[in-house]
């Protein structure tokens, strides 16, 4: 076997070349306004916003609004009205924008309503089109100690997207009245929209906040174990929502194997290039994930019963180093696979490689106890990513050896790169199906579908996988 010395050197020579930058946070969810608006949209019908409008207390507003040196005119105009309340309305489509400093949201919610009224001097009910907008901000708020959190504040009505009109023309009386309550329901209308609307979209957006923190801890598992993401704060940058996120490795038993630095000191957050949302995760969580798939493992095989012209070809290239050594192979050869390091991912102009660490042993037979040899490889394999539904997929391609270090020998010093081509075809034959098989679950991606989407779409940079709604 190799000495633990001769075996670090080895790592530190695949680590040299694993250097490179990183994205400041674990990970990042970036929300585009598009995402926003629908999410916001359900929650104002999950809170009933339409019941909301149609119990406007109009007539009580107007009274209020009025007050006194109006009082009197008031009552002249109501004496003719028996009743007055919102018979129809609707939320069109909401608007998220943002405001100069890119640091805020301004969140436009439409109302179109019709109000009608009824008077003793026809029996025919007065309808009034009424159009009024809800507006409100998004920020970050920061509390105590230094806890961030997305708020929504400053609600009212747009000034200028006031607008009540008769629906139909009447007779020159009923079009008169139907004036003089217009004109008591301009003032009186943003009022309402304040006390009674207000509330109920800032409770939609509390809700519509929860539901994303709750989205991103949902564990992502990883066989036994599981990645799970822990809110850090939110930012919004231009028209864009980012919710950072730290991460963690958790086994089978709750405990956390690995915690994954999460400093936002240099923040650098990623662009949403016109998808609706994308999780942008850094190139060690990704490694991470694909370690916990692929644990380090010890496999043993006997090449004669198993691959018995590979086991042909072993023992010709052996014969080259010494023809006693392939003399003493017997049918119970045994070749040991050993995988002691954790894959690393490696992105090369949107290429991905993993690299590998393995310790490769040739045992004459099953009752050997010391092997001929133990060659230390640094091998690279194509990693393939692809999507099923929600699913992220991985999948090894092919695999070379570019470096092979004898680290022990039974039967002499030799040139390790003598044996590089069935060393290559073991290691595809043997270790590569092995790998692929764990790999065959995926990685299920559940907040695409949280989000109303079907399918997911992934991209690579030099230092972070991008999960993406897949186009339609």
């Amino acid at each position: 076997m190799a000495s633990p010395r001769t075996f670090t050197f080895l790592c530190g020579l695949l680590a040299a070349n694993l250097v490179g930058a990183t994205l400041s946070p674990p990970a990042v969810l970036s929300l585009s306004p598009e995402v926003i608006k629908q999410m916001l949209t359900q929650k104002l019908k999950d809170h009933d916003a339409i019941n909301t409008l149609q119990q406007l207390p109009l007539l009580s507003a107007m009274k209020e609004s009025a007050g006194g040196i109006f009082s009197r005119l008031v009552k002249s105009i109501l004496k003719h009205i028996i009743w007055l309340k919102v018979t129809s309305a609707s939320i069109l489509q909401l608007q998220v924008q943002p405001l100069d400093d890119g640091r805020e949201l301004m969140i436009h919610v439409p109302l179109d309503m019709v109000a009608g009224f009824n008077t003793p001097l026809v029996k025919t009910i007065v309808e009034l089109h009424m159009e009024v907008e809800a507006q409100a901000i998004i920020h970050v708020e920061t509390g105590e100690r230094d806890h961030t959190r997305l708020v929504l504040s400053d609600c009212s009505n747009t000034r200028g997207r006031l607008r009540i009109s008769l629906l139909h023309k009447l007779s020159f009386l009923l079009n008169s009245l139907a004036d003089k309550v217009i004109r008591l329901l301009v003032p009186a209308l943003p009022k309402l929209v304040k006390s009674e609307l207000c509330p109920v979209i800032k409770a939609a957006f509390e809700d519509m906040c929860a539901d994303l923190l709750n989205l991103t801890k949902v564990p992502v598992s990883l066989n036994s174990d599981h990645l799970e993401f822990d809110f850090m704060s939110p930012a919004i940058d231009h028209d864009v929502v980012h919710l950072i996120l730290g991460a963690k490795l958790v086994d089978s038993e709750g405990k956390v194997t690995k915690l994954f630095n999460d400093s936002v000191d240099s923040l650098n957050l990623p662009s949403l290039h016109y998808t609706p949302f994308s999780l942008t995760m850094r190139k060690d969580v990704v490694n991470a994930a694909v370690a916990a798939l692929l644990p380090p493992e010890e496999l043993m095989v006997l090449l004669d019963y198993v691959l018995p012209e590979t086991a042909r070809r072993l023992k010709s290239s052996i014969k080259v180093i010494s023809e006693k050594a392939a003399n003493q192979l017997g049918p119970t050869q045994i070749v040991k696979i050993l995988t002691q390091e954790n894959p690393e991912l490696l992105v090369d102009q949107g290429n991905a490689k993993v690299a590998q660490l393995i310790m490769l042993e040739v045992f004459a037979t099953n009752e050997a106890y010391r092997p001929f040899f133990t060659l230390g490889i640094e091998a690279t394999s194509e990693a393939q990513f692809y999507t099923r539904g929600d699913l992220l997929m991985l999948n090894f391609n092919k695999i070379s050896s570019d470096r092979i270090h004898l680290m022990n020998s039974a039967i002499g010093l030799f040139n390790p790169e003598l044996l590089k081509d069935i060393i290559t075809k073991i290691l595809a034959s043997v270790l590569l199906p092995n790998e692929n098989g764990k790999l065959r679950s995926g990685i299920s991606v559940s907040m695409v579908n949280a989000l109303g989407f079907e399918a997911a779409s992934w991209s690579l940079t030099e230092d972070a996988l991008v999960i993406t709604p897949a186009s339609s």
